[in-house]
C-alpha cells in the first residue's frame, strides 16, 4: 500500500529532511524538527503524489487516503489531549500548502479549521476566554470562505469596519467577545446571501474542503505565474500540512512571531525578527498592528520604542535563541522561521532556507566557511550566479514609490532614470549638453551604437532577451527593458503611448531592466557595492572550475571593463562595431559605393589606420591574453545611410550623386538579411575587406608585443562559415597577408585561424572543417535562429505563449535548447576533435553569460565561454558550479 500520509510531532517523525520531493520542504522540515527534539505542534503531511494523482484523475484523491487522513489525526488527537469536533476540548488544525521549492504567499492557507457553532462554546470554556475563541472564529469564517468557497474577504472586512464606525472604535484590539459574536452571526449571513447555502457545520467537510483547496492552489494564476518566474516545473505539485493550531493571542503570555538566524538583508550574523503579543501569524505580516523587534538591539538599531521580545519574554527568547543555534548547525544555512507562543510555551511552527539578497548570500557564504559551518565547495554552490547582477548594477530603491506605465522583457540588468529621446543621434546631442537620456526605439540597430553608449538606458518595443538591444546593453552594462509591446512609439510625433497616457520628448521615465518595468518619473536607485567577500569568493570560483571565461568586447571600455571582472581574453570581437564612428563610417561608406575594387581598397586603406589602432588597444588591456577577432559579419546595406540628409552627405564626401547612394541601397536590400550575403560570403565576394582587416590584425600584433614584450597570438575568425572551401579559401588570403606582413616587419608571426559555427551544417560537417580550422567558436544566436528558424527579434510575443503551453521550458535564445541546438554544438564539437585532438572549443553568443548553458558547455568539454562583460563574475561563477557538478557526477 502506498504511504500518502506522514505524521510528525512529541519528538518523532516519519520524515526527514531529505523527503522533500515527497513532503514539500515545509513537511520535510517539519518531520526534521520533529526528530531534533524541537517543539512541534503535531500533524501530517499529504504528500506530493496526492497532488500529481489528483490533477491526473480527474480531481479525485486514492481510495486509500482518507483512511490515512483518519489514522494522522487520531495520532494529533493523542498528543494534544483534543478531539476534532468536541464540542467540549476542540481540537483546532490549520492547513497549509507546501511546495518542494519555497513558493512564499503564493498558495492557500486555513487556520482555525475545527470551529463550529457548538465548538466555539468549547474554546470559550476551556481557554475561559470568550473573546478570544469567538476571535478565532471569525477569523476562520473569512479565511475559509475566501480560500475553500470564494467568497471574497472584502465583504467580511466591510462588516468589521462598519460595526467598529457603529461603536465608535478604532482598533480590532478594542472589539470584546460580545461584538466577535455578532461578527460571527454577520459573517455567516454574509455566506448564506452570497452563495446561498449555510457556512458548513461539519468539521470533516470543513478539512476535505480547505485539503481540495490548497491542491487547487497549486494552479491558481500567481502560483503559476511565480513557477514561470523561478523556474518551477508544474509536475513537481504540492504536498498539504494538517497541524494542530497553538495560539498566540490567548492573553499577553501569548505571542506570534517571523525571524530570520542572520540578517538577509546584509548576511549579519545576528538575530533579525519580528513578534507580536497577543495574536495570530497573520497579524504579524498583515500591518494592522506595527511588529516589535525581537532583541535589543534590533529595536536600538531602528529606533523603536516599543519592547523587545528579549526584555518582555526572556525565558522564551533565551528557548528561541537555542532553537536558532540549532538550527543553523543542523541545515548550515539561514533559517526563515515562524514560531507560535500559548500561555508561556514555545512551538515552532516552520524552518526554511531563508530568502536572502545577493550582499547577504555572499557574506553567509563567505562567514559560514570562516565558521567551520561548510566547505568552499558548498559555499560556491551556495550563491546564485544570477543574483549576482544585484552587486554589479544599481538596482531600484525598493522603498521608492513606482508608477508602472508598462512591462517589457528584462534584456539587461541594472535600473535608470533618464529624460526620453527617439534617436540614436538626439541621446548624443542631449547628453553633450549634460543631461541624462533614456534612448526609446522600436528596434536598434547597429548604427544607434553612439547613442546606446551615452544613454543611461535603453527602452525598444520590438525585440527579446537576445535582440541587438539586448546585446549591446549587456555588454556596456547598461539597463535595456526590450519587446515593451503595449507601447507605441511616434518618431515624427517624437511620443509614445501606452493606452491614454502619453510621454513625450524631455519626459523622465525609469527602467528596471531586473524586471522589464517602465516607470514615469524618476525613481531613486541604489548603487552596487563591492564587498571583500566578493573577491573572496571569487579566489574559491578560480581555483575549483575548468573552463575559461572570456568576455565579448570591442572598445578599450568594454576589454578593461572585462579584466576588472577576471575575464581571461576575448571571445568575441565583433569589428563591424568599430565601423560606426563617424569619422570611419563615411570611409566605409565610400568602400560600399566603389565601382570596383581599386575604388574599394582606396576607401578601405583610410580605414586600415583606425582598424590597426583598434587591435593595438585591445591587445594592449589583454597583455597577452587570447583575443578572437571576428572579422565582418553583418551585409553591407547596415552601413549605408536611411534618411536624405544623410545621404547627401554619404554621396558628397564619395564624390557621387545622391541618386547612386540611394540605387546602391537598394541594390544591397535583401528580403532576408540574416541569411544574406553576410559574413564569408562578403570575405569570399569581396576578399579586400577582409585583407584589410587581416593585415591591421597582423601588424597590431607586431607592435603590441615589441613595445611589451608580451607576444601577441591574436585568433583569426572567419564568421557564417558552412563549407570547408569557404574557410580554405579565406584562411589562404589571411595567412598570404601574415606571410607579407612578417616579411614587411621583420617578425615571426603566431596566430590561429578559426571559424564561428552558427550554421547547422557546419555542425554536421565539422569533422571536415575541422581539417582546416584551428578552433571552433560556437555563436549559438545565430545558430539558434538558423536551427529553429526563429528570428530572435521576432519571437519574443510568441515565445512567452510557448512556455506557458510548456512548449519550451525556457527562452531558448536566452537559455540553451540542449536538445536541438546543444545536440548540434555536442555533434562538432565530437567531430572536431575526432580530426583535430588540439581543436580549441569555445562559445560566444548570449548564452555564454546563462548558467545553465554554461553547465551545458562544462559537459560537452568546450574550453571557454564568452560572455558580456558585465556577467564575467556570473559566468566564473557558473563555471565554478559546473565543475563541481561535474565531479558529483563521476563520482556518482
Amino acid at each position: 500500500m502506498t504511504q500518502w500520509v506522514y505524521s510528525f510531532g512529541a519528538g518523532k517523525a516519519d520524515g526527514r529532511a531529505d523527503m522533500k520531493n515527497l513532503l514539500g520542504g515545509k513537511g520535510a522540515n517539519l518531520a526534521e524538527m520533529s526528530n531534533l527534539g524541537i517543539p512541534v505542534p503535531p500533524g501530517f503531511t499529504i504528500t506530493t503524489e496526492v497532488c500529481t494523482y489528483y490533477y491526473a484523475n480527474g480531481q479525485n484523491y486514492p481510495a486509500d487516503l482518507k483512511s490515512q487522513v483518519e489514522g494522522a489525526l487520531r495520532r494529533i488527537e493523542e498528543i494534544m489531549g483534543a478531539r476534532f469536533g468536541d464540542e467540549n476540548n476542540p481540537l483546532l488544525v490549520s492547513v497549509r500548502s507546501g511546495a518542494r521549492a519555497s513558493m512564499p504567499g503564493m498558495m492557500d492557507t486555513v487556520l482555525n479549521l475545527g470551529l463550529n457553532d457548538r465548538t466555539v462554546e468549547g474554546l470559550a470554556r476551556r481557554s475561559n476566554d470568550p473573546r478570544f475563541a469567538f476571535d478565532s472564529y471569525r477569523r476562520f469564517i473569512q479565511m475559509y470562505s475566501d480560500v475553500v468557497l470564494g467568497v471574497d474577504h472584502h465583504y467580511f472586512e466591510e462588516l468589521l469596519e462598519r460595526h467598529k464606525e457603529d461603536r465608535g472604535l478604532t482598533l480590532d484590539t478594542d472589539l470584546k467577545a460580545e461584538d466577535w459574536r455578532k461578527l460571527v452571526a454577520a459573517y455567516k449571513d454574509k455566506v448564506a446571501e452570497r452563495l446561498g447555502r449555510p457556512f458548513p457545520q461539519d468539521v470533516q467537510d470543513q478539512l476535505w474542503g480547505a485539503i481540495g483547496a490548497v491542491f487547487g492552489s497549486w494552479m491558481n494564476q500567481r502560483a503559476i505565474t511565480y513557477r514561470r518566474l523561478h523556474d518551477i516545473p508544474a509536475d513537481w505539485g504540492t504536498a498539504v500540512n494538517v497541524q494542530a493550531m497553538v495560539f498566540g493571542n490567548m492573553g499577553d503570555d501569548c505571542a506570534t512571531g517571523v525571524a530570520f538566524t542572520r540578517d538577509p538583508s546584509t548576511g549579519a550574523n545576528v538575530f533579525y525578527g519580528e513578534f507580536l503579543v497577543n495574536a495570530q501569524g497573520e497579524d504579524v505580516v498583515a500591518g494592522i498592528r506595527t511588529p516589535q523587534h525581537l532583541t535589543v538591539a534590533g529595536k536600538n538599531a531602528n529606533h523603536s520604542t516599543l519592547p523587545a521580545m528579549e526584555e518582555v519574554m526572556p525565558d522564551v527568547f533565551g528557548q528561541l535563541e537555542k532553537v536558532r543555534a540549532n538550527l543553523e548547525a543542523h541545515y548550515t544555512d539561514m533559517q526563515d522561521i515562524e514560531f507560535t507562543v500559548q500561555q508561556g510555551t514555545l512551538w515552532m511552527l516552520q524552518t526554511r532556507t531563508g530568502k536572502r539578497t545577493a550582499k547577504a548570500a555572499l557574506k553567509i557564504a563567505v562567514d559560514m566557511v570562516q565558521e567551520g559551518l561548510i566547505s568552499k565547495e558548498v559555499a560556491i554552490r551556495r550563491v546564485d550566479p544570477a543574483a549576482l547582477d544585484q552587486l554589479l548594477h544599481p538596482t531600484l530603491d525598493p522603498k521608492a514609490p513606482r508608477r508602472v506605465l508598462a512591462k517589457g522583457l528584462p534584456a539587461s540588468p541594472g535600473a535608470a532614470s533618464g529624460k526620453v529621446v527617439f534617436s540614436a543621434e538626439e541621446a548624443e546631442d542631449w547628453v553633450a549638453r549634460g543631461e541624462k537620456v533614456i534612448l526609446v526605439r522600436i528596434e536598434t540597430s547597429p548604427e544607434d551604437i553612439g547613442g546606446m553608449h551615452v544613454a543611461q538606458g535603453i527602452l525598444t518595443t520590438r525585440g527579446g532577451m537576445t535582440s541587438h538591444a539586448a546585446v549591446v546593453a549587456r555588454g556596456m552594462g547598461r539597463p535595456c527593458v526590450a519587446g515593451a509591446g503595449d507601447l507605441r512609439v511616434d518618431y515624427a510625433a517624437k511620443t509614445m503611448k501606452c493606452g491614454a497616457e502619453v510621454v513625450r520628448e524631455g519626459d523622465v521615465i525609469t527602467l528596471d531592466g531586473g524586471t522589464g518595468e517602465v516607470m514615469l518619473g524618476a525613481v531613486p536607485t541604489i548603487q552596487p557595492e563591492l564587498t571583500g567577500d566578493f573577491g573572496v569568493l571569487m579566489e574559491w570560483v578560480d581555483a575549483v572550475r575548468t573552463m575559461k571565461v572570456r568576455a565579448n568586447a570591442e572598445t578599450p571600455l568594454d576589454a578593461s571593463t572585462a579584466r576588472q571582472f577576471g575575464a581571461e581574453g576575448i571571445g568575441l570581437c565583433r569589428t563591424e562595431h568599430m565601423f560606426f564612428d563617424p569619422q570611419r563610417i563615411i570611409a566605409m561608406r565610400e568602400m560600399i559605393l566603389a565601382s570596383d575594387e581599386a575604388g574599394r581598397r582606396a576607401a578601405l586603406s583610410k580605414l586600415l589606420p583606425y582598424q590597426r589602432q583598434d587591435f593595438i588597444e585591445l591587445f594592449e588591456i589583454m597583455a597577452g591574453l587570447p583575443v578572437t577577432v571576428r572579422l565582418l559579419d553583418p551585409p553591407l546595406h547596415e552601413f549605408l545611410p536611411h534618411s536624405e540628409e544623410e545621404m547627401a552627405e554619404v554621396a558628397k564626401a564619395a564624390g557621387v550623386d545622391v541618386a547612386t547612394v540611394r540605387s546602391r541601397a537598394a541594390q544591397l536590400h535583401e528580403a532576408n538579411p540574416m541569411l544574406g550575403h553576410r559574413g564569408c560570403r562578403l570575405g569570399i565576394t569581396y576578399p579586400e575587406i577582409y585583407e584589410m582587416q587581416a593585415r591591421a590584425i597582423f601588424e597590431a600584433a607586431v607592435e603590441v608585443g615589441r613595445r611589451t614584450g608580451n607576444p601577441v597570438t591574436p585568433e583569426v575568425m572567419i564568421p557564417l562559415v558552412g563549407t570547408k572551401k569557404e574557410l580554405d579559401l579565406l584562411k589562404m588570403s589571411v595567412d598570404r597577408i601574415a606571410d607579407e606582413v612578417a616579411r614587411e616587419k621583420n617578425a615571426v608571426l603566431r596566430y590561429l585561424v578559426g571559424t564561428m559555427i552558427e550554421l547547422p551544417r557546419a555542425a554536421l560537417r565539422a569533422g571536415q572543417i575541422a581539417e582546416t580550422a584551428e578552433f571552433f567558436s560556437f555563436g549559438t544566436n545565430d545558430l539558434t535562429q538558423t536551427t529553429l528558424g526563429m528570428s530572435r527579434d521576432d519571437s519574443a510575443p510568441f515565445l512567452e505563449v510557448y512556455r506557458q503551453k510548456g512548449i519550451y521550458e525556457q527562452d531558448p535564445f536566452a537559455s540553451i535548447d540542449v536538445d536541438g541546438v546543444g545536440e548540434l554544438v555536442k555533434i562538432a564539437a565530437e567531430r572536431g576533435r575526432a580530426v583535430r585532438t588540439d581543436l580549441k572549443l569555445g562559445i560566444c553568443g548570449e548564452h555564454g553569460g546563462d548558467p545553465a548553458s554554461i553547465a551545458f558547455c562544462q559537459k560537452v568539454g568546450l574550453d571557454y565561454v564568452s560572455c558580456s562583460p558585465y556577467r564575467v563574475p556570473i559566468a566564473r561563477l557558473a563555471a565554478a558550479q559546473a565543475a563541481l557538478g561535474a565531479k558529483v557526477e563521476s563520482t556518482a
